[in-house]
């Protein structure tokens, strides 16, 4: 490959990450945006969004069928899927949008940093002190005081990124993605259906919040997906969960644009912890990877 078709890769591959992650942080901003201003509840928003991103999934999972292996079907990862937007839905009841984003991303990043400690994985110095550093920020971000978010929003985040760490984690290394995003959809969708059944009494939705769900569906989840798969073609696996990162202050800083939400003092020095202690976990992997292939050289 010549010095010119890398840099065409890599110019591809930062705009299209780029793209992905406003689309990832775009759904913080939608779903805070529809249920702000109670143009639709939460089980109807959830259901919306889930039913709009299958039917745009189905459509490109179909389109590239016959050049990629059949999906493997996973219903624990639907169920992680359902749990993921429902209770992140209706933690935006009561939570800004640059909070629950932080929240978010923070709870994915510490499960799967979790799952790597389960697994045998080991940290030097460094990413212990991360870790430490991560931690302790989220705490500070959700612990009592007057600009904490409040406990139950929260908790259901939490809830909403420990769901999406297990369902990024069973997704690594399979061999049809896209067909199996879409799968997992498809089957997350009539759970969604089924709570929006249950809690009929309390469904409403007018014109604006109905736009706002098919939109975070179909186009940020759904859509947003498909060029993140194109971007991973790209990226190594450390750099695609450092980017990642990026997701929590976009969202806050297209908060404070588009929802006049206030950046408190509270929330930027929670991120610098978190980010910043993610992302030295981040390089102390990295720089052991480097030392272990520096050493069998």
């Amino acid at each position: 490959m010549t010095a010119t078709n890398d840099g065409q890769l890599a110019l591809r591959t930062v705009l299209l990450t780029s793209i992905t992650m406003v689309a990832f942080a775009s759904n913080s901003l939608l779903c805070r945006l529809a249920l702000q201003h109670a143009t639709i509840d939460a089980a109807s928003f959830s259901s919306l969004r889930l039913v709009s991103g299958a039917v745009v999934l189905a459509i490109l999972a179909r389109a590239g069928a016959g050049r990629l292996p059949p999906a493997r079907v996973d219903w624990t990862a639907a169920t992680m899927l359902f749990a993921y937007v429902v209770f992140f839905s209706f933690a935006y009841l009561t939570l800004s949008a640059g909070t629950g984003a932080l929240i978010l991303f923070g709870a994915v990043q510490l499960t799967m940093l979790a799952a790597g400690l389960r697994a045998g994985e080991r940290f030097e110095l460094l990413g212990w002190a991360g870790f430490g550093l991560a931690l302790g920020g989220l705490v500070y971000l959700v612990s009592p005081g007057v600009t904490a978010p409040t406990p139950l929003g929260a908790a259901l985040m939490t809830i909403a990124g420990v769901a999406w760490g297990v369902y990024s984690l069973r997704g690594r290394g399979l061999d049809n993605p896209l067909g199996a995003t879409a799968g997992n959809f498809l089957r997350a969708a009539p759970m969604a259906l089924a709570l929006s059944a249950v809690l009929v009494g309390r469904a409403h939705a007018s014109p604006a919040g109905i736009a706002l769900a098919l939109a975070s569906g179909a186009l940020t989840s759904g859509i947003g997906y498909v060029i993140w798969y194109a971007a991973l073609k790209g990226l190594t696996a450390i750099r695609a969960a450092a980017v990642q990162l990026s997701v929590p202050p976009i969202a806050a800083f297209g908060a404070v644009l588009f929802l006049a939400e206030p950046l408190t003092p509270r929330l930027a020095t929670a991120s610098a912890a978190i980010l910043g202690g993610i992302a030295l976990v981040l390089a102390s992997r990295t720089q052991r990877k480097r030392a272990e292939a520096a050493s069998q050289g």
